[in-house]
Formats: structure tokens, C-alpha cells, sequence
């Protein structure tokens, strides 16, 4: 088992260039935030890793892994390595983490989940997260690719199964009202009229072909961080700080999967098979099987929700509902905190924020304050394991962490 000591996030909706802050100040006051949060000192970290998407587009900055040896002179030497899938960076930095923690080569890492996105105009922005799409082979007709590639989701679950706009436009409605109880949200100010989550085409103008503004996960900076150790460097931590090591969480499974970059061909691959994104149902049942947990161990989801129709496929894939039936879960409030599965009480992606880098971290600290009870007015009562799906791409990487608290 890996553990989670604690972390910390920034503020979503802040502007980092309005702030004259580069990605690098945010990195820096992210871990030093983080280290204070977990009464840590920076000597007894091992191992630093950083998830991170296009910092070379839109901050001209690579070789982030560097950013470590400016937070403290004592890291200096410390092992660092940045890590990239689209927008399962933070995810990935994450498995590579806990690699490292079971092989026993460290036993106390750090990981940053970072992304800075809006020092540039949208379509600048929209061109720059198109380079997780098959550059120069699909979607060269589209102004924004990701819209377009999730907009052709939405047709492909209405093909299969039916669709129903009201549906994915309650998706919406949730999460930007869960992020209403988040201090750390993007969108936690914003307010919306009933004809926000319609089709109208004023209130909530077309994108690209079924996707409309409301549809959309935010462009965000932001930055997350966990520090993660080994049982016995865990257990230290808990005796020294005089807190019992059942108050801590831990991940207890973990599931990773890639498929071909083109969506035409995922989705062709899929045909007449139960799940759209088989590789994505396969990485969720794997971190449940290592977890030793079926879907009535979870109590809560963090998800993936680029899109509205993103969230849609994930609840049918996390088996929330058969396949094709997601509107179910949405119709009789399942989905919803206070329901069977909460899903995003954070608001996700379209109410908290998408800071591309960032997000998978971002969900593996909520999902540990979920378990441990320090999720304050999004807390999920009763929440002892919660289960995160992080998506790069059109589903070119899956990955799904467990999460639960260590007595459960």
C-alpha cells in the first residue's frame, strides 16, 4: 500500500499572469504550501515527480522536474522526473510515484500536478491542447478539436443508444452547483439562468457540432500536490505527529490502460462490444480488482469530465448503470451528493477547473479528503473509498486510482 500524507491545491480561479507569477513561482509556492499543510520538512522528501502537459507551449518551459531544487536548497540533488499523457499527466506522475515507493527505492515522494492556460487567447489555448489529438490526421477541420472530438462522442452514444441533451445538460447543472461548496473552484462566483442549461442558443452558444459552452470543462491554472510514502515511512509520520495511521489514506488499487491515439479508431474498434471505451471499463475494473473491491465498496467518484458527455460515458463505463443508460443515474440522482454514487462533489473539471497537468493529482487529494473526512462543505457523508478516472486524450490513456481510508 502507498499512502497519502496530505497536500495541498491552489485557488482555480486565480489568473497567474495577472498576478505576475510564472509557472514556476506557482510550482514553488504550491510544494511550499503543501509542506506546511503536512507539518513536512523538505529533507525528508526522497523523490520529486511532476505531471505536466504543454508548459513548452504555453509557458516556452520544459525540464520542469528542475523546479524542485528552487523550493528548498536542501533538494538540491533530489531524484526528478516530469511526466506526460495529455490530461493524465498528474495520474501518471502518480503510478510512477508509487512505482518507485513499492520497488523500495524511495520512500517519501512528492508529486505536483501543474498547468498554466490562460496567459494565451482561447483558440491559442484550443490549438495547444490539440496536440493530444493525432496531429495532422484527425480533426484538422476543427476550429476546436476537443469539442469536436467529444461532440462526436455525443453522437456516437446517440447511434448506439439514444441521447437525450436535458441529461447532459444536468451533468452540468451538478457540477457547477457542487462547486458552489468548493473555496477552491473556478466557477464557485459564477451565476447561471435556467436558459444556461438548455439549448438556447444565446444563453449557451454551439462550440462545435453537438458541444455547446456549458458542455465544457474549464481553462484553468492551477497546481495540486501529495506527498506520498511508503506503510513504514507512514507509520513514522503518524507516531511523530501523534495522529493514529488509520486517519491517514492510502491508495489499495490502481488501474492504467492506453488505446491507438485516433478516436475513429478506438470507437470502430468498439463496435457491437458493450462499452465504448473498453480500455477505460478495463482500467476502472482493474483498480477495483486490486483493491479487492466491487462497485458496491466505492462510495464516491472523482471523474473525468472534459465534457458533459465525457461524465456521461464515465457513468455508464464505471458501472454505475448498464451501458448506454447513464441518464438513469442522472434522472433519479445518483450521481448527485446524498445519492448512491456521488459523482464529482468537487464540481470536477467543469465546476472546479481543468488545470490539464494538475487534474489527476487534484483528484487524488480530494478523494483522500473525502476518506479522511476534510472535505468540508463538499464532504460526502460516510465516504470510506472513493474511486478517481482520469482520461488523457480521447481516451488514449486511462487511469483509476482506490482511495480509502486505511481502517476501512
Amino acid at each position: 500500500m502507498v499512502y497519502i500524507l496530505g497536500g495541498w491545491q491552489s485557488d482555480f480561479a486565480r489568473t497567474w499572469s495577472r498576478e505576475g507569477i510564472d509557472i514556476a513561482d506557482a510550482f514553488v509556492e504550491t510544494v511550499r504550501h503543501g509542506l506546511d499543510a503536512t507539518a513536512l520538512d523538505a529533507d525528508e522528501v526522497e523523490t520529486g515527480h511532476v505531471g505536466n502537459f504543454t508548459a513548452e507551449l504555453f509557458a516556452g518551459q520544459g525540464l520542469l522536474g528542475g523546479f524542485f531544487g528552487l523550493v528548498d536548497p536542501v533538494w538540491d540533488g533530489l531524484p526528478t522526473a516530469r511526466h506526460e499523457a495529455a490530461c493524465a499527466s498528474g495520474s501518471v506522475a502518480l503510478l510512477a510515484a508509487t512505482a518507485e515507493i513499492e520497488a523500495g527505492r524511495y520512500d517519501l515522494a512528492c508529486v505536483v500536478g501543474i498547468e498554466q492556460m490562460r496567459n494565451v487567447p482561447g483558440r491559442v489555448a484550443a490549438q495547444h491542447l490539440g496536440a493530444a489529438a493525432w496531429n495532422g490526421h484527425e480533426y484538422g477541420d476543427a476550429e476546436f478539436v476537443w469539442p469536436r472530438a467529444f461532440s462526436d462522442l455525443a453522437e456516437e452514444y446517440d447511434r448506439r443508444h439514444g441521447l437525450k441533451y436535458e441529461h447532459l445538460m444536468r451533468i452540468a447543472e451538478i457540477n457547477f452547483g457542487n462547486a458552489k461548496r468548493n473555496p477552491n473552484a473556478q466557477t464557485r462566483g459564477h451565476s447561471f439562468t435556467p436558459a444556461h442549461f438548455t439549448a438556447d442558443d444565446e444563453a449557451n452558444p454551439v462550440v462545435e457540432g453537438r458541444t455547446r459552452k456549458m458542455d465544457c470543462g474549464q481553462v484553468t491554472d492551477g497546481a495540486a500536490m501529495v506527498f506520498l510514502a511508503s506503510p513504514e515511512r507512514a507509520a513514522e509520520y503518524a507516531r511523530k505527529r501523534g495522529v493514529p495511521l488509520e486517519s491517514l489514506a492510502r491508495i489499495s488499487g490502481w488501474g492504467h490502460r492506453s488505446a491507438p491515439i485516433p478516436y475513429a479508431a478506438k470507437v470502430r474498434a468498439s463496435e457491437g462490444e458493450p462499452y465504448v471505451f473498453p480500455q477505460v471499463r478495463r482500467a476502472i475494473l482493474d483498480a477495483r480488482t486490486r483493491a479487492g473491491v466491487d462497485i458496491a465498496g466505492v462510495d464516491a467518484v472523482e471523474t473525468h469530465d472534459c465534457f458533459t458527455a465525457t461524465e456521461y460515458m464515465a457513468i455508464d463505463h464505471l458501472g454505475l448503470t448498464g451501458p448506454g443508460e447513464s441518464w438513469r443515474a442522472i434522472e433519479d440522482g445518483s450521481i448527485e451528493i446524498g445519492g448512491r454514487m456521488p459523482v464529482n462533489p468537487s464540481g470536477g473539471l467543469i465546476g472546479l477547473g481543468h488545470p490539464v497537468g494538475a487534474t489527476g493529482v487534484r483528484m487524488l487529494l480530494d478523494a483522500a479528503k473525502q476518506v479522511t473526512e476534510r472535505a468540508g462543505d463538499y464532504q460526502v457523508e460516510g465516504a470510506r473509498r472513493v474511486q478517481t478516472l482520469n482520461i488523457g486524450g480521447s481516451t488514449t490513456t486511462t487511469v483509476s486510482f482506490i482511495v480509502e481510508r486505511t481502517a476501512a
